[in-house]
């Protein structure tokens, strides 16, 4: 009887196998033949899966994180091509693992690559340094210096110090070795949970701490002054020419040099949604090489014989590919721009070979390599914007119901000059689109009129004011520049006006408070999955787009915002604003306080508050917030309050906030933020709807620049970690 029922098992079970079996072959051929539609999009993906390597070594927390991600990315490479049987499924997953793997591992060594002591703390120190870098900034009446520290262990290698331009000594430029005196600080970490990491920024950079220097500044062997160096005197010269604010945006066009923009005209730009065209990038770059493109053919077209026996797109391609390396060299080589002369030098090397010049595949090839070079670009602001804006033009224009909407063709001249104003508005349109969820995740604010204000003002930078001022600088070497500075100063006016105009418009800009972190991530892969799939699974993307942003949306505003030192803290008033503790602190911390408070405008004093009493030494804050009333105590001077005193209000308090190391005695109900618990946080926030509290630092992160070898200012030991100072 046992042997006839085994097999009454085995027939029992095989065919539900096989129905399993059978399944999953099916949903694979699926998958097989939507892929195999797809495969002309499947190298986009690279980049992607390269970034998402990156993204996960600035995600997780420590080594053994990124090591075990290292580790299953190669494993699932391994078994994809184990269970290969040629289709691309599988060949997909496995090159994807691999890109994955060595974007984790490639961000890594280059964040041990840049490795350098950084200051342990602050105070006054006296050295002597290199000159690398100067840049003048006249819009805040500073000189900015990126100095090699010589003879001095007690001192990072390299520092960055702001030195008065009223104090610049004679000889002071590139190459110049100086003596100075100056008030040091380690690289600030984030104010507060989601504001600008500087602390990050540096490490990469190799700044081991910044500072101010002091009065005099003595010069011991003098380098190229600055007036000599060929960027300052072309941007002088510009400047001089145009005059106002108009000659430094003009300036910043021709050089790259930003330092003179007033901070009103700087914010206006920022507002409306026209702060792009100040930073040097795939616009500019394009203007340059499709100018010097067309003179040469221009120029070249004169000559029939050689129109005959040379290929002059050939030749005019080469002579934009060198316009795009200069130009590139004299705004100052910095990534966006450099980022983009690659994209030229792509495009051209396309036309050259008489390929289709723009294309996704195109982006996607410079996306590769600027990460291989440049891994930690991609947790900025500017390489998500650039490449987000570029992405979305091109998948918006390679569909082909817009190719055949906006296709030349015989028609009167009103109706082609509307089909290009139609073109031009649904391309700035997608374009805000696409940037903004970047712009309120870094910045927590966007300009809503964007794609109006860019009607008008690209035209008028690519079309008129570019050209003005490449013609005028050409003029100028015979003395016959004046009147295209005078019409490039009036479109730079112009512009300034539409800005201002837009910025100030009800409504212009949508302000949002931290975004989380996963919310984000889920609108960027909906977004890549609609852009880089043509066939209509892209639609899929919509739903992790509409997550993400729901999830922004219902993310409550922190209701108490702590600096990462203690020193400044807000709390959200009853009308929607917020209210700062210390009554001068200054542009930059109210600024981080209202952008990562979701609060566009000024803040207001705590003083001022219905809910808190406040000394010279200490506020006492009384909030109602959720379902219960919160109280607060926070210090405000250095002066030191008695025990009998502040055992008592500790007790009393829910929250105590501090920028010194209070006593182990002052124990609050909740939750005690002073500078023994901020040097391991950093900034923190907290709402009280849901009790929630969020650090800068994430628990366990043992990034780098968290955990720096530090030298010591006054005795010139390093150590490992500034937390055992």
């Amino acid at each position: 009887m046992a042997s006839s029922a085994a097999p009454a098992r085995s027939t029992g079970f095989r065919p539900l196998q096989f129905a399993g079996a059978s399944r999953l072959r099916a949903v694979q051929e699926s998958v097989e033949r939507w892929l195999e539609s797809e495969r002309d999009q499947l190298p986009l993906w690279l980049p992607v899966l390269l970034g998402a390597g990156v993204a996960a070594w600035f995600a997780l927390p420590g080594s053994s994180r990124w090591g075990a991600f290292i580790l299953l990315a190669i494993g699932a490479a391994i078994l994809a091509a184990a269970l290969s049987r040629g289709g691309r499924l599988s060949r997909a997953v496995a090159l994807g693992a691999v890109a994955a793997a060595l974007g984790c591992a490639l961000i890594w060594w280059r964040a041990d690559h840049v490795a350098a002591p950084v200051l342990a703390h602050e105070g006054v120190a006296e050295f002597t340094a290199r000159v690398e870098s100067i840049e003048p900034l006249p819009a805040r009446d500073i000189v900015r210096m990126r100095l090699a520290v010589r003879d001095a262990p007690n001192l990072p290698p390299v520092v960055r110090v702001n030195l008065s331009d009223k104090d610049v000594p004679e000889g002071l430029g590139r190459g110049a070795v100086i003596h100075l005196r100056g008030w040091m600080m380690p690289p600030p970490p984030p104010a507060v949970p989601g504001a600008y990491d500087f602390q990050r920024v540096a490490w990469f950079q190799g700044i081991g701490a910044t500072g101010r220097a002091f009065k005099p500044v003595e010069v011991l062997k003098p380098g190229a002054p600055i007036a000599s160096d060929f960027r300052h005197r072309l941007s002088h010269h510009v400047q001089a020419s145009v005059g106002g604010s108009a000659g430094a945006i003009a300036a910043t066009l021709a050089t790259g040099d930003r330092g003179a923009i007033p901070d009103a005209d700087a914010e206006a730009m920022r507002r409306s949604g026209l702060a792009h065209l100040l930073s040097i990038s795939g616009l500019h770059v394009t203007a340059v090489v499709g100018a010097t493109m067309l003179i040469v053919l221009r120029l070249l077209a004169l000559f029939p014989g050689l129109a005959l026996r040379v290929r002059l797109p050939l030749v005019a391609a080469g002579a934009g590919a060198l316009a795009a390396v200069a130009y590139t060299l004299l705004t100052g080589a910095q990534v966006p721009t450099v980022r983009s002369c690659v994209a030229a030098l792509l495009v051209l090397a396309a036309i050259a070979m008489g390929r289709e010049a723009i294309t996704l595949r195109l982006v996607a090839v410079g996306a590769t390599i600027v990460l291989l070079l440049w891994p930690e670009t991609l947790a900025g602001p500017s390489f998500q914007l650039s490449f987000a804006a570029v992405t979305a033009i091109i998948a918006l224009h390679e569909h082909p119901r817009v190719r055949r909407w906006f296709a030349r063709r015989d028609e009167a001249w009103w109706r082609r000059i509307a089909r290009a104003l139609l073109s031009l508005f649904l391309t700035g349109l997608v374009v805000e689109i696409a940037l903004m969820p970047i712009a309120l995740y870094h910045f927590h604010k966007a300009g809503l009129y964007g794609a109006l204000a860019n009607i008008v003002a690209i035209p008028l930078t690519t079309f008129v004011i570019m050209p003005f001022e490449a013609v005028a600088l050409a003029l100028d070497t015979v003395g016959l520049g004046a009147p295209f500075w005078w019409a490039a100063g009036s479109a730079l006016r112009g512009l300034l006006a539409l800005a201002h105009m837009t910025a100030s418009a009800p409504g212009a800009v949508a302000a949002l408070p931290v975004m989380p972190a996963a919310a984000f991530a889920s609108i960027v892969i909906g977004g890549l999955w609609i852009a880089l799939w043509r066939t209509n699974a892209r639609w899929l993307g919509i739903a992790p787009v509409a997550l993400g942003l729901g999830w922004a949306l219902a993310t409550p505003p922190p209701d108490l915002l702590v600096s990462a030192d203690g020193t400044h803290m807000a709390i959200r008033t009853p009308d929607g604003g917020m209210a700062i503790l210390r009554n001068r602190s200054g542009d930059y911390i109210r600024d981080a306080f209202g952008e990562n408070g979701g609060v566009d405008g000024e803040l207001a004093n705590i003083d001022e508050q219905h809910f808190a009493r406040c000394s010279h030494d200490s506020c006492l804050i009384s909030y109602s917030g959720g379902k219960r009333s919160w109280r607060l105590l926070a210090t405000r001077s250095d002066y030191l309050i008695p025990r009998p005193v502040l055992e008592p209000a500790c007790r009393a308090a829910d929250i105590v906030v501090s920028d010194r190391w209070l006593p182990r005695w002052c124990r609050p109900r909740w939750l005690k933020l002073d500078a023994r618990t901020l040097a391991n946080t950093g900034g923190v926030t907290v709402t009280f709807a849901d009790a929630a509290v969020r650090t800068a630092r994430s628990p366990g992160s043992l990034h780098p620049w968290h955990d720096p070898p530090t030298v010591r200012l006054y005795d010139g030991r390093r150590t490992r970690g500034a937390r055992r100072q």
